[in-house]
């Protein structure tokens, strides 16, 4: 069987020059790399004492279900800003080039449980220390956060420095 990091596909210089493109699509539409990532985030969950999974939209939706079934536990998802029917509340976040909103439903979390984070990436670490805030609003802790990769260049464990952070895969460039 390969490595996870053999599922992933390098596309050089996109988005634009210079960039290192890591696509995560590569890894999930093979059943083995599927396999590979879901399982290594199951085993790093199992490691630690939590009550509920939060996956950021989109593609912590596609990991952390999987993640929080597994391990029996449930899911709550983390949406942009507009997609939740009930009352919500909300974090901006920056991007690299103005702003983004995300929200979770205000009765998502009660106040003493315990959660992981789970998502695909960790780049600049914006969206995740924002999902992480939610939790916090809603008096909730943030107990562990998962990562299928890293991309250490961009400095997201710095911003997450007060959590814990697992990557399963980590790429010192950006």
């Amino acid at each position: 069987m390969k490595q996870l990091e053999e599922y992933v596909v390098t596309i050089p210089d996109f988005p634009e020059p210079g960039i290192m493109f890591r696509d995560i699509t590569s890894v999930i539409q093979d059943p083995e790399g599927l396999k590979l990532s879901i399982d290594g985030l199951v085993e790093k969950a199992k490691e630690v004492d939590f009550d509920l999974v939060i996956g950021p939209e989109s593609r912590g939706f596609i990991f952390g279900v999987p993640v929080a079934y597994l391990t029996g536990k449930g899911f709550i998802p983390v949406r942009k800003k507009g997609k939740l029917p009930r009352e919500t509340v909300s974090r901006k976040y920056d991007l690299e080039y103005g702003q983004a909103e995300v929200e979770i439903h205000k009765d998502a979390i009660q106040p003493g449980q315990k959660v992981i984070i789970v998502d695909d990436l960790i780049a600049t670490g914006g969206s995740a220390e924002a999902a992480a805030k939610l939790v916090e609003d809603l008096g909730g802790k943030v107990v562990k956060m998962l990562f299928v990769m890293e991309l250490a260049g961009l400095k997201g464990r710095e911003k997450l420095k007060d959590y814990e952070v697992e990557s399963l895969i980590v790429y010192p460039g950006n």
